[in-house]
């Protein structure tokens, strides 16, 4: 993700006017943002999966499990919430050049 945050920040801070840049960089970050979002329900699917068994076994290694996909579903959508702002960025700085087109 950090490579694509750093492309989406030099072309806003370079004022990058090459739109078939900014819209391939635009794609790329879209499809990054979907990835994320499979993630986000892969792991929401198995937090609920591990929820619904906790009574059933060893509930100190599910506890333990419960957290670690609760600490990542948490870092997942700070990232996902970062991507699209910058993508909505990036998204005016196109709009913009267009229109100076």
């Amino acid at each position: 993700m950090v490579d694509v945050l750093q492309k989406i920040q030099a072309m806003l801070t370079a004022k990058s006017r090459d739109l078939d840049s900014i819209e391939h960089t635009l794609t790329d970050g879209y499809a990054h943002a979907l990835s994320l979002e499979a993630e986000k329900w892969r792991l929401e699917r198995r937090l609920t999966e591990v929820a619904q068994g906790i009574e059933g076994g060893d509930t100190q290694a599910k506890t333990r499990e419960l957290s670690s996909l609760a600490d990542r579903l948490d870092g997942n959508q700070g990232e996902l919430e970062t991507l699209r702002g910058v993508l909505a960025d990036l998204r005016r700085h196109a709009d913009g050049v267009r229109v100076a087109s």
